[in-house]
């Protein structure tokens, strides 16, 4: 491969696990869906950048704390993102339950749903097994050859989690016009995936605790 179209050989992981990252059902794309139901585009828009204030201290942690510290590690943070998981699953229950097709249900402001993305993202095992397993090692391997590829992995990583999770909003927030009654069932379907995520958290997360 020619010197320039060397950077391909990290743009294309970064592209690549970015995408996985945006479109796999996760603890994440689960609250970005349920928001968007709930408040629609403007007010869950902001909530994509979130990984960008999470995963800095998550790539910090993993690449030189997480290897010193006790193996079990995620599995607590895991049964911590199921606990608030859950929350987020009874909170979606409660708006569908008083949802009333001729009154709008106030959500969270745009701050707030920000804010509850971060908690998300730093609670789900996702971004600490990426940036241990994938991300970071590449990552390392990169920047040693040459500071920029690792900077175009990353770029490619996180510019691709964002243009796919706006996308995806965008579709709820279209299917959410189509009308209160498909609006309620979403808001209600939402619930329970988000119910059935904090429990997989749980579960999980305790039988790797008990089995170790």
């Amino acid at each position: 491969m020619s010197a320039d179209l060397h950077f391909l050989v990290y743009l294309l992981p970064g592209i690549t696990f970015g995408f996985a990252a945006a479109v796999q059902p996760g603890p994440l794309a689960l609250y970005l869906i349920s928001q968007t139901l709930r408040t629609g585009l403007r007010k869950t828009m902001p909530a994509i950048f979130s990984p960008l204030v999470t995963d800095g201290p998550i790539a910090v942690l993993c690449l030189f704390i997480l290897s010193k510290l006790p193996l079990n590690l995620i599995q607590y943070i895991q049964l911590a993102g199921g606990v608030f998981i859950l929350y987020l699953a009874f909170r979606a229950l409660v708006a569908w339950k008083n949802f009333s097709e001729t009154v709008t249900i106030p959500g969270p402001s745009s701050r707030r749903t920000f804010f509850n993305a971060v908690v998300v993202n730093f609670l789900n095992p996702g971004p600490y097994l990426g940036w241990s397993l994938v991300i970071g090692p590449l990552f390392l391997k990169g920047w040693k050859i040459n500071p920029v590829d690792g900077i175009v992995l990353l770029a490619g990583f996180y510019l691709t989690i964002i243009i796919v999770m706006a996308a995806m909003i965008l579709l709820f927030h279209l299917a959410r016009e189509r009308g209160p009654r498909l609006q309620r069932a979403l808001i209600g379907l939402s619930s329970i995936f988000l119910a059935l995520f904090g429990i997989y958290q749980l579960v999980t997360g305790g039988l790797a605790l008990w089995i170790r």
